[in-house]
């Protein structure tokens, strides 16, 4: 299983997990099974409101998840009709987040749980 984590700086494990998908600079991708770690910059950093295009952001990386503080509801559909779930992250570490869902402490966004602006407090 591949998950990918928005990170502000990259700091392999210890980075702090990022409060929204769109506008993190970078991401990282980390592997389950081999415990190895890509880190990818934002290739959507710039869109405009609205037109955030989640593929495009992950640099055409294949993951099944994603754990970050805030994600729109566009880019929510689009991630989930690709088969990728989206967890909210506890403002921790990659690290602990990923201990989390391992544990499936982490929640599931839907629809009604996503970010409607960019001010959205997460």
């Amino acid at each position: 299983m591949k998950i990918c984590i928005p990170v502000e700086e990259n700091k392999g494990l210890e980075s702090i997990a990022y409060n929204h998908f769109g506008t993190a600079p970078f991401f990282l991708i980390y592997d389950l099974e081999n415990e190895q770690i890509k880190v990818i910059k934002n290739g959507d950093l710039n869109h405009s409101h609205g037109m955030c295009q989640p593929l495009k952001a992950l640099g055409g990386e294949n993951v099944d998840a994603i754990l970050v503080g805030g994600i729109g509801a566009g880019a929510l559909m689009k991630l989930n009709n690709q088969g990728i779930k989206v967890y909210r992250v506890a403002n921790e570490t990659v690290l602990k987040n990923i201990e989390l869902l391992k544990r499936n402490e982490l929640t599931e966004f839907s629809i009604n749980n996503s970010c409607n602006h960019h001010d959205c407090s997460h």
